[in-house]
């Protein structure tokens, strides 16, 4: 029992320490360049730039006030272990950016610099955050409460309809349309590096070869690429002969190599490559329940 209680403390710290960390670098996202150049990025973080504009209320504080009924809610509906651990990162994330960050350094310089960065240090900070089975709150427990009324329509879409209401919010507000303009920019580069933090490293290309040479190329490709690969049996609907097919699964830097190794064996191949957003097992990531 006791080494239960020990480990199920020590998971608690560590999620604290990835909430800090997380909310940390998206405080200075925000805080330090986006907020101070009049751009507000989607979700309620944009929410609460724009009333800290118009009220000088702190922006951790309405961030906090926001969230709190839509956690009472989403404890309701989604269940408490979704809404405890949201909770914790919330308020966690509200006292970082009023009593931590709000005391660095401020940049005022090219607003297209402020959105870069900022969006790049806000993508990092939530990828710490969702790294540990936790949200920000705000739109994605939204999007989950009104996907249980739509269930037809994807989560992404339905936060992109609800950052798109924010931007818009932020044309009217700043008085002019660079506003939004640049908070779309925020978005994408903290879209980006977010989806680079968490997946990056195990994204890849599945490639599907079929060969009259498929023999020779699964022999090189398991030499030169230190890659196996799987071979499938397959039946040509027009010829309605049997073949194989090689599947194999490569990092983006070495697909290059992969094409040139297949087009040296028979340059008659067909080759269908798709992008494979996270791969797990051996050779790549671990498969790990808590990521």
């Amino acid at each position: 029992m006791k080494q239960l209680n020990s480990g199920k403390i020590k998971n608690i710290l560590i999620d604290c320490l990835y909430d800090v960390l997380g909310s940390l670098l998206y405080g200075i996202g925000i805080i330090c360049f986006t907020a101070p150049n009049h751009v507000a990025p989607g979700g309620v973080s944009g929410i609460a730039t724009l009333v800290n504009y118009v009220t000088d209320l702190p922006i951790g504080l309405v961030n906090f006030c926001i969230n709190v009924p839509l956690v009472i809610i989403g404890f309701i509906v989604l269940g408490k272990a979704f809404t405890a651990k949201t909770f914790k990162s919330v308020i966690i994330m509200s006292f970082v950016l009023d009593y931590v960050v709000i005391h660095f350094p401020l940049y005022t310089g090219d607003v297209l610099l402020a959105s870069l960065f900022g969006g790049v240090a806000m993508g990092a900070g939530l990828a710490l955050v969702f790294m540990r089975g936790s949200t920000t709150g705000g739109t994605d427990i939204l999007a989950k409460l009104i996907q249980l009324k739509a269930p037809h329509v994807p989560i992404g879409r339905m936060l992109l309809i609800l950052d798109c209401f924010v931007l818009l919010a932020a044309a009217v507000v700043y008085g002019n349309i660079d506003a939004s303009l640049f908070g779309l920019i925020a978005m994408f580069a903290s879209a980006q590096v977010m989806d680079n933090i968490l997946y990056g490293l195990e994204n890849g290309k599945m490639v599907h070869i079929v060969s009259v040479k498929n023999d020779e190329i699964a022999k090189d490709i398991i030499a030169h690429l230190n890659r196996s690969a799987t071979i499938l049996k397959s039946h040509g609907a027009y010829s309605g002969a049997e073949t194989d097919t090689i599947m194999v699964v490569v990092r983006k830097t070495e697909y290059f190599k992969l094409k040139t190794l297949v087009h040296s064996h028979d340059p008659n191949a067909f080759m269908i490559v798709t992008e494979a957003g996270e791969i797990i097992g051996e050779g790549w990531k671990p498969i790990d329940k808590d990521n």
